[in-house]
């Protein structure tokens, strides 16, 4: 036999009916001030929880929100689904991962497997370069609000750090240390966060009227094996055509570069500077340690949450674009001395 606490026996409790209850637990207008603190009450006393399987047959709502993002494994993004939780279990939502492995391919079939019926809206990092996928989301009026890697043209609401400005930041850091031949390990061609991030860059260089040159942008993944590999490649230019500083997309390229360098006998920070993004806790344990770009990802997941469920509850909420700020941390391998 169950021993779930319903209305009924808050209702019971109180000498009241199930409506009145029912109507108080929901804020209604029609019921006074003093019944719905007597409720709320007795709801705490007898630990009640909400059915949201019930309610969600009477309302139309899951109480549950899609999650669809590259990896799980990566500090930045296991802290960013930490701030969709707590937001998620501070309204009584639910929350339901769908991973891409950074596949566009494969976030493809998963938006277009999606049970629209069990999904009151869906946050979204994607890897693909047009929104076409999900149209038919935003046809049946399924809430979507990207964060970190966003799609410009995708009519939704957007939560990102400031790539621009921390990109800026970084290489003007690379620039105030000494260094002069600046290379940048970007992401993947056409993502809104690599265009970003390439443009401080190039902004900051010019501000300097330091060189820029093709041949030190490099744009490929987002994986410590590319930084590896890119690293490599501008480590193959000419002698006189070598950086003498690189700044990465990502602390994980960051590393990789990092890797390389040491295996070429290259001492990073005397002779190569580097610099990263993110401020994964790997950046500061390798050694040596690895100055970086932090970035707000707790904040970004659990503002990114709440802003979902204000467009669930409120329709008519307008599209917002939220940027939060980026900041520099130094640490060993942008010290010259």
């Amino acid at each position: 036999m169950s021993n779930l606490v319903t209305i009924k026996d808050i209702a019971r409790a109180l000498n009241i009916s199930v409506s009145t209850v029912s109507r108080a637990l929901r804020d209604a207008h029609d019921v006074s001030l003093e019944t719905k603190s007597k409720v709320e009450a007795m709801a705490t006393a007898l630990h009640y929880k909400p059915n949201f399987n019930a309610m969600g047959l009477a309302n139309g709502k899951s109480h549950n929100i899609g999650i669809v993002l590259p990896f799980i494994t990566n500090y930045y993004f296991s802290t960013v689904i930490t701030g969709i939780q707590e937001a998620a279990y501070n309204n009584g939502y639910n929350i339901v991962l769908y991973v891409t492995n950074d596949s566009p391919e494969r976030e493809l079939a998963i938006i277009n497997n999606l049970s629209i019926a069990n999904l009151d809206g869906l946050l979204i990092s994607t890897c693909c370069k047009t929104g076409d996928h999900l149209q038919h989301l935003l046809r049946n009026k399924i809430p979507i609000v990207f964060f970190d890697r966003i799609i410009e043209k995708v009519e939704t609401s957007k939560v990102v750090q400031d790539d621009y400005n921390g990109a800026f930041l970084a290489t003007s850091h690379l620039v105030e240390q000494g260094y002069t031949k600046i290379a940048h390990i970007a992401g993947p061609r056409n993502l809104p966060l690599t265009e970003k991030r390439l443009t401080g860059y190039l902004d900051a260089l010019k501000k300097h009227c330091l060189p820029i040159r093709e041949e030190w942008i490099i744009a490929s993944g987002f994986s410590q094996e590319c930084g590896e590999s890119d690293a490599m490649e501008l480590l193959q230019l000419a002698k006189n055509m070598k950086p003498n500083a690189i700044f990465a997309v990502n602390d994980r390229k960051a590393v990789g570069a990092s890797i390389t360098l040491k295996k070429q006998g290259i001492t990073i920070g005397k002779e190569i500077g580097i610099i990263g993004f993110t401020n994964d806790p790997i950046s500061c344990l390798v050694s040596p340690s690895i100055s970086t770009v932090a970035e707000p990802a707790f904040d970004i997941g659990f503002i990114s949450c709440e802003l979902l469920l204000k467009h669930i509850t409120k329709k008519q909420t307008p599209c917002q674009e939220i940027i939060l700020p980026a900041e520099l941390i130094v640490r060993e391998s942008t010290q010259r001395a």
